[in-house]
């Protein structure tokens, strides 16, 4: 069974984009680095914000600080020095076709056409790795999309998916050791 060393929140840096869709992924880091008393320092090293859990098993949390659709070089960065294959990485996003207030747990996959994802894809040569999905809603068209993810939700939205990053957040432990199955049923149950 595999356990996850490394947590990888995806989003964009800088304030401009601190409270956008697209930086879903940055606020689960930033709630368990909280929950868990985890500090993060940037490195310019690893390209993005870095932190460890201080347990018996060495936990690697990061924010990469490149924009989006290069974040593979963090995490490839992050996974070559700490020789972490990819079913040990678990990288937690924005979706657009989950429901706002719901979160998936799922293992591999396409990218769906998320730049992070591909990036990430292009970068370490496999999409094995675990993701952390938060849903964001769809605007409805295409062509909306960019806009949309590079907006703030509204307050509403914005209440639902902390809700959905709270409730995630909660099965860190099980993540964390590879009791996969179990935050599966846990996450995908809760209504």
């Amino acid at each position: 069974m595999n356990q996850i060393k490394l947590f990888v929140g995806l989003g964009n840096p800088g304030e401009k984009y601190s409270d956008t869709r697209h930086n879903a992924g940055f606020w689960w880091i930033d709630l368990v680095a909280h929950q868990h008393n985890i500090k993060l320092k940037n490195s310019d090293k690893f390209f993005s914000s870095i932190g460890k859990s201080s347990n018996a098993d060495e936990i690697y949390f990061a924010k990469p600080s490149t924009y989006m659709n290069d974040s593979g070089k963090a995490l490839s960065a992050i996974a070559k020095f700490y020789k972490i294959n990819p079913n040990e990485i678990l990288v937690i996003h924005d979706d657009l076709d989950i429901d706002v207030g719901q979160a998936k747990l799922k293992f591999g996959g396409s990218h769906g056409g998320h730049n992070g994802l591909k990036s990430i894809f292009a970068s370490i040569g496999s999409q094995d790795f675990w993701r952390l999905k938060i849903g964001i809603g769809h605007p409805g068209e295409k062509h909306l999309v960019v806009d949309y993810v590079l907006k703030n939700p509204s307050s509403k939205e914005k209440s639902l998916i902390h809700e959905s990053l709270e409730v995630s957040s909660q099965l860190f432990n099980e993540i964390a050791s590879g009791q996969f199955e179990k935050a599966m049923l846990n996450l995908h149950t809760h209504k």
